[in-house]
């Protein structure tokens, strides 16, 4: 399997509002930038839209290691919150519906098709690819 680092951020005007969100892909030298937005969204929804489409934009399965900010990511595989949704139908503990069930249902057929490791980093701290990612992100967010 080929090893790619993915580094993803999201951004938000107003939370609900314009989002944007922002990838970066790296295998060996080479490196690809990916941006899109929404003009209503949130930005838990722009953190997971930039992990989906970098892990889809992979063309064969791969051995990837995501570096995101977003604790609610990382949290949901690290603590396999989605084991419970799937099994109480896409409920959460509150018996409530799962918020953004779409984004969340799609990732995880891309984690199951991929190996990935989710590498929580500090936000806007001193990373370089965060901090492109933030920077692309926030620039992606639609007037």
């Amino acid at each position: 399997m080929k090893e790619v680092t993915i580094y993803t951020d999201g951004a938000c005007s107003g939370n609900p509002g314009p989002g944007g969100w922002a990838a970066v892909l790296m295998y060996g030298e080479l490196k690809k930038e990916m941006t899109g937005g929404e003009k209503h969204t949130t930005n838990n929804r722009m953190e997971l839209q930039a992990a989906l489409s970098s892990l889809q934009a992979l063309k064969r399965p791969c051995k990837v290691k995501l570096h995101t900010d977003s604790a609610y990511l990382q949290n949901c595989f690290k603590q396999r919150w989605y084991v419970n949704w799937e099994k109480n139908g896409w409920k959460n503990s509150r018996k409530e519906p799962v918020e953004n069930k779409d984004l969340w249902q799609q990732l995880l057929q891309e984690t199951r098709r991929h190996d990935v490791e989710f590498i929580k980093v500090k936000g806007h701290a001193d990373d370089k690819w965060n901090n492109r990612c933030d920077e692309l992100a926030r620039g992606a967010v639609p007037q």
